[in-house]
């Protein structure tokens, strides 16, 4: 599947930026996949004005795939999408694993109708730079790409500005998810995809939740033999949007519109500051984010989202200290919650 088979509407979608929140696991006590809650997540992000979804990611638990649950919650993501509206929605699928595993879910998530890869590089940590360009060419023979630039702590692969070159010149690859949570490697990608003369090809999503709402207002400067290219954020692909997705959609629409202005306003450059609070509280920054699928799992426990905190690992959970610190940002940054907006529409989503 070529990027030009997308639907135009699509694809224009995820040109020109969009939130995409990465969907949850919603598990039972016994943890097996809870139907009725996972349905209710899904239902969720669309009310909230979510312009899609990436499933089968980082915060939807990379080990579905050895429980046998890849398929299903894909599946059940892109069957719930589909019931529940018609709008144009961009259904990205998480891709993991060497390079037979990638391709073989790449054709899965093509065949059920996702429109494009969300591609892991974590199992390509002992490959050359040339091996991982010939991995990411074969996935893109199945289905267009979004890069991911996955932050070391989490698994992430450092990789070099030349690197993202090479990779944006894949003509299969849509955008980039830049996430490493540095400022110098996320210039990195915005270095090599310039070089690679693909800026108004491959659109540059922030994955950066340590500067969500800089990413996406800020302009970039890249110089080259003397002349200047100016280049956005045009989007988010992020775990921290799988919580309080209707403010996040708030703050997207802001930090839009203050791009191409000459000044930003200091209480949106200030807001970015305390989106990082929060996240730091969510993503459990004080332990090395161990508790960050959990963190986003008690946010929605406590909104009734979710019944409990399970991940497949029974071994994964919120850190020491983690759920008061929760407590925390929920007082102080109690504004930027969408608990009303929820708790207004739950039981139609539970239906």
């Amino acid at each position: 599947m070529h990027h030009s088979q997308i639907n135009a509407d699509i694809r224009k979608l995820i040109a020109e930026g969009t939130v995409l929140p990465a969907h949850p696991l919603a598990l039972t006590a016994e943890r097996q996949l809870d139907k009725q809650h996972q349905r209710a997540l899904t239902r969720y992000y669309i009310d909230a004005g979510s312009g899609g979804l990436a499933v089968g990611v980082h915060t939807t638990q990379f080990a579905i795939r050895d429980v046998g649950l890849y398929r299903p919650v894909l599946e059940l993501a892109a069957e719930t999408a589909a019931a529940w509206t018609k709008r144009p929605l961009a259904m990205v699928a998480g891709l993991a694993g060497p390079t037979g595993q990638a391709v073989a879910e790449a054709r899965t998530a093509r065949d059920i109708g996702y429109h494009a890869g969300l591609l892991s590089l974590a199992a390509m940590k002992s490959a050359s730079e040339d091996e991982i360009i010939a991995h990411c060419t074969s996935v893109a023979a199945e289905i267009p790409l979004v890069g991911f630039y996955l932050q070391p702590a989490v698994g992430g692969v450092i990789l070099s500005s030349r690197f993202w070159q090479r990779f944006a010149e894949i003509d299969n690859v849509i955008a980039i998810k830049i996430a490493p949570f540095n400022r110098y490697r996320t210039l990195d990608v915005l270095r090599g995809v310039a070089a690679a003369g693909a800026l108004d090809r491959v659109a540059l999503y922030t994955g950066n939740d340590d500067h969500i709402l800089l990413d996406l207002m800020l302009p970039f400067d890249l110089r080259d033999k003397g002349v200047t290219t100016r280049t956005y954020f045009k989007g988010g692909l992020l775990g921290h949007w799988s919580v309080w997705t209707a403010s996040a959609i708030k703050q997207f629409e802001r930090c839009k519109a203050a791009r191409h202005k000459d000044s930003v306003p200091a209480d949106l450059l200030a807001l970015d500051a305390r989106v990082t609070d929060c996240n730091s509280a969510f993503f459990d920054v004080a332990n090395n984010f161990h508790g960050c699928i959990a963190g986003c799992h008690e946010v929605l426990r406590r909104q009734g989202l979710m019944k409990g905190l399970w991940c497949l690992d029974p071994n994964e959970g919120l850190s020491p200290g983690q759920k008061e610190e929760i407590d925390r940002v929920y007082r102080e940054h109690a504004d930027l919650s969408d608990d009303t907006f929820v708790a207004a529409n739950l039981n139609k989503w539970l239906a």
